[in-house]
């Protein structure tokens, strides 16, 4: 399990510059929305990443705490550098991204509760519905 969750603290470090990046460099008609959604999403994210690795402290887990480490980790990718017109692909990058993040949290919960670790898999319900949401909104938007 301690590799998961720190599979996981890398992709949320990788989502949360990915977000970022995104919010800075968006352009286009809807700016405004989008830009404010995505610091939303990005605010969601940062006490996440703190919450896994303490989690993690918790019950005695090392969590990764270098860039390279969670470049190695990490199966999030980076957003590409510069500006972004097309909204429908950014929200499709994290669409994608919040996908994978739910699965990873019902991975981690499964085995939490396998080993009856009632921290971690409490923590992961947090993540379940945190990220459900995000996927439910994000595919209303796009139909």
């Amino acid at each position: 399990m301690e590799a998961k969750m720190n599979a996981l603290l890398s992709d949320l470090v990788f989502f949360y510059h990915k977000l970022q990046s995104y919010h800075w460099y968006i352009s286009g008609p809807t700016f405004f929305q989008t830009h404010a959604k995505l610091e939303e999403y990005y605010d969601d994210i940062r006490p996440q990443i703190d919450e896994v690795a303490e989690t993690m402290l918790m019950v005695g887990y090392r969590p990764v705490s270098t860039m390279a480490a969670f470049a190695r980790h990490a199966k999030v990718k980076d957003a590409s550098e510069g500006f972004v017109g097309d909204v429908k692909a950014v929200y499709a990058s994290i669409l994608g991204d919040f996908k994978h993040l739910l699965e990873s949290v019902k991975a981690i919960k499964k085995d939490a509760d396998a080993s009856d670790n009632h921290l971690v898999s409490t923590k992961m319900d947090d993540f379940i519905e945190s990220y459900s949401k995000a996927i439910w909104m994000i595919s209303q938007a796009s139909m």
